[in-house]
């Protein structure tokens, strides 16, 4: 059986993405999940190097193979398992190119709205580049949602370009953010979905906070409302 590395479920975007898609496909796997730590730099790489050759999340192990990177494992599994990409060429090539963009793009936006599925932050503002990846973000989500007829981006099945794109449901959803009434309305059919509704579930269960993630979110906003639970940090359980 697969093994999936991944972080904390309130902050790991990267770890959503296989973990989503293995879930929503029941390609069955054991999920390993390490926290992030404060502390000295390099920290999380010295402790994510056990697992993962780049120290860094998430990390698939296949037997002895690791596969790292989030774009990564999700081409490995798709020569292994039927339904990561769509059948229809033109939908897959797209699929491809979307979640290739999200992949590597959209920097204000990660940086701005970085992943706290547990709180409600009230931007101090949308910069102008935040604004823009916005813009850019209604534009292809609605292009892949008229052009493939939905309900998801690449047509009626949940495929890996929408895997890519559910960590924006959650930042949507923490930050409030302003997008078309088609994008919203996608945005709640992936919130919706029971596999996102488990990731969210744990996440706000979680019994740890991490410094620098906290802190991250309150240079962004003002915290409205934090639902986690609240609980004493202890190490969490690995494996």
């Amino acid at each position: 059986m697969y093994r999936l590395h991944i972080a904390n479920k309130n902050y790991s975007s990267w770890s959503l993405r296989p973990w989503v898609l293995m879930r929503q496909l029941e390609i069955p796997f054991e999920e390993c999940l390490t926290p992030f730590a404060t502390g000295t730099p390099g920290i999380n790489w010295a402790s994510f190097r056990s697992f993962s050759p780049s120290g860094l999340v998430p990390c698939l192990e296949d037997g002895t193979r690791p596969v790292w990177d989030s774009l990564a494992i999700i081409e490995y599994l798709a020569e292994r398992h039927a339904g990561v990409w769509p059948d229809d060429d033109d939908a897959r090539a797209w699929a491809r190119c979307a979640s290739s963009e999200m992949h590597a793009g959209f920097s204000a936006l990660r940086g701005q709205c970085a992943m706290n599925c547990g709180v409600r932050v009230r931007l101090h503002e949308v910069s102008p580049k935040l604004a823009h990846d916005l813009a850019r973000l209604d534009e292809l989500w609605q292009q892949g949602l008229e052009r493939f007829g939905g309900p998801f981006l690449a047509g009626n099945a949940f495929t890996a370009v929408d895997a890519f794109f559910a960590p924006v449901a959650f930042r949507v959803q923490t930050f409030g953010l302003e997008l078309s009434d088609p994008s919203l309305a996608y945005t709640e059919r992936l919130l919706a979905l029971p596999v996102m509704q488990q990731w969210y579930a744990e996440a706000l269960a979680e019994p740890w906070r991490e410094a620098d993630h906290e802190a991250e979110l309150h240079r962004s906003g003002t915290v409205l409302e934090d639902r986690r639970e609240v609980t004493e940090e202890s190490p969490p359980q690995t494996g």
